[in-house]
């Protein structure tokens, strides 16, 4: 493994870090009570990574069993009891717990205790993530049913396939 082709190609490096304060509220609030932090975008970092603060509520429920194929998945639980699935076994993950999966990994997650859980998930590169969970969380909020076509062609615009 070596380094990647730089992408900076200056001398002196520059001022063009972004902070982003602890209390910023969340860009999205799923029907659950979800909250959603976008940390980093694949807008935001230049295509490099995706990064969001996922914080669920008692039994609020999550993903279920899927993959992608353009890109991996990253899952670092903060607090409370996160349920991780990696493929083969469903895991109640604890704050430190880490799961990574790659491109085509069968995965999934949820917060099925009586406490609120939170979770770092790490996209690689930036996939444009956030539509794809706005979009469900409008479908969510006006009680909507999709069809099988309608979800088909949901998941197939943002590289989800379940399992």
């Amino acid at each position: 493994m070596s380094y990647p082709q730089p992408r900076y190609l200056g001398d002196t490096g520059e001022a063009s870090g972004t902070f982003r304060p602890a209390s910023t509220p969340p860009e999205l609030t799923m029907p659950s009570g979800t909250r959603v932090h976008y940390l980093g975008t694949g807008g935001s970092t230049g295509g490099a990574y995706g990064l969001y603060r996922w914080e669920m509520g008692p039994r609020t429920g999550g993903a279920s069993p899927h993959f992608h194929r353009s890109f991996t998945e990253s899952f670092y639980v903060l607090s409370g009891t996160v349920r991780l699935y990696d493929g083969k076994r469903w895991v109640d993950g604890v704050p430190g717990d880490f799961l990574h999966v790659p491109e085509g990994g069968i995965h999934a997650f949820g917060n099925e205790s009586s406490e609120p859980a939170s979770m770092l998930i790490l996209f690689t590169p930036g996939a444009p993530r956030e539509e794809y969970f706005e979009t469900l969380a409008e479908v969510r909020a006006a009680g909507r049913e999709l069809s099988p076509e309608e979800w088909t062609e949901l998941y197939r615009r943002h590289d989800q396939f379940m399992v």
